[in-house]
């Protein structure tokens, strides 16, 4: 087999975008460390029409990347905090999902915002979005502010650790075929 599949989907309509650099990071380590492929889109992806219909259009430029999203063995989904919560064109895109197409699945929780004071978003806001679809939640969510970011991107050591903590947690979810094989000690 070729490894585990990700699905790796920013809410964020902007571009360049903190939330999308955040994502295409997670996905990398992730394939990095398990091999695999990883799908990574945001919001922009979906369409131009994207939201304006309550239910898009069978085929639209978002089936795609929907698809992907469901077929994935593993999934890194972050949002931008906007008004101290996950955005609405985020919420729009997982509304879309059926209720036990996510169950089982581990997924990788992040969100970026300006500062610090909006880090219990994950906890508050995405952690219960994911408990209702009964999928598994990495215990180590990332929330990063815009002084983690450089030039070059996700620059933070503190938020590197992390997120490689985070994308580490997957082993335990993935299938032994997909899973880093075991090192001995000593």
């Amino acid at each position: 087999m070729s490894g585990p599949r990700f699905a790796a989907f920013a809410g964020s309509w902007s571009r360049p975008s903190k939330t999308r650099t955040l994502v295409e990071e997670a996905a990398s380590r992730a394939v990095g460390r398990f091999g695999g492929s990883a799908h990574v889109f945001d919001i922009a992806d979906l369409g131009p029409d994207f939201g304006a219909l309550r239910q898009p259009a069978q085929g639209g430029s978002h089936a795609r990347h929907l698809d992907a999203f469901l077929a994935a063995d593993a999934l890194i989904v972050a949002s931008p905090v906007y008004k101290g919560s996950y955005t609405g064109l985020f919420k729009h895109f997982i509304d879309l999902i059926e209720p036990a197409a996510l169950a089982g699945k581990p997924v990788l929780l992040a969100a970026t915002g300006g500062g610090d004071r909006h880090a219990l978003v994950i906890e508050h806001q995405l952690r219960p979005v994911f408990g209702f679809f009964e999928a598994h939640t990495l215990a180590t969510g990332l929330y990063v502010s815009a002084a983690d970011f450089g030039n070059e991107g996700l620059t933070s050591e503190a938020a590197l650790t992390r997120l490689d903590r985070a994308v580490a947690q997957f082993a335990a979810h993935l299938s032994r075929q997909h899973a880093e094989p075991l090192r001995a000690v000593g």
